[in-house]
């Protein structure tokens, strides 16, 4: 570089650092209460994430599947444990509660890899079961978590990561808003094989649009009668 010339910089990022996700979190929508999973999840929830029917679930987890719930407790009581994560357990307003009155936990999601310094996040471990999927309860719980990591939490990025063969999690990632950023190729080995790791992000300044498509998505008027929608979270974005 000539003298006198300057390098080009970035532009100063005003603000302190992110917090970290806080225990007892309670995020309620429309369709589904998000809140921080407790060892009193654990059993509600495995009868609907077990069992051979279900163990295409776990294909891209890091762990699973299970049929015997003392190695799903004991991961999940890890993962509960662990300072590294915050594991959610998602609990439809429809029918919240078993027949023996514990939550009805049909779902989980975390955020992982969080950098209060940077302001970054990442949403991982998500695991939804059948009776969660392709459900508006499904979409709003991802609405509630990223809108509380940008508009609670204060992170400017946020991260969403998949093994590169999983293409129904790469489809959810566009259809939520994220941005496709590339591939890390041999980037894990899970379950004793190689996984090439698809990044997205959606970044603070892309929240508002982001947020505005999710809020006109969930409103009951955009479901007919029978449930169906009759216009795409895609389509509110591109308005």
């Amino acid at each position: 570089m000539a003298a006198g010339q300057f390098n080009p910089l970035g532009p100063v990022v005003e603000g302190g650092p992110a917090l970290r996700p806080p225990r007892g979190t309670k995020l309620t929508g429309r369709y589904v209460t998000v809140m921080t999973m407790t060892t009193e999840h654990i059993d509600p929830f495995f009868p609907h994430v077990s069992g051979r029917e279900n163990a295409p679930l776990w294909d891209y987890m890091m762990g699973g599947p299970f049929d015997n719930i003392s190695e799903f407790r004991n991961m999940f009581e890890a993962q509960i444990a662990s300072q590294d994560m915050a594991l959610y357990a998602i609990i439809p307003t429809v029918e919240p509660k078993t027949p023996e009155g514990s939550d009805n936990v049909v779902g989980c999601a975390s955020y992982i890899r969080f950098d209060t310094k940077n302001r970054t996040a990442e949403v991982g471990s998500v695991l939804f079961s059948p009776k969660l999927q392709r459900t508006p309860a499904a979409t709003e719980a991802m609405y509630l978590m990223a809108r509380h990591a940008f508009e609670d939490l204060g992170y400017r990025r946020y991260e969403w990561k998949c093994n590169a063969l999983n293409a129904l999690s790469q489809r959810a990632a566009y259809r939520l808003g994220f941005t496709f950023e590339g591939i890390f190729r041999q980037h894990l080995i899970v379950k004793g094989r190689n996984r090439d790791t698809a990044w997205f992000s959606m970044i603070d300044g892309e929240w508002p649009g982001i947020k505005m498509a999710f809020d006109k998505w969930l409103d009951p008027s955009n479901f007919g009668g029978d449930g169906t929608q009759r216009g795409t979270l895609e389509s509110f974005r591109a308005v």
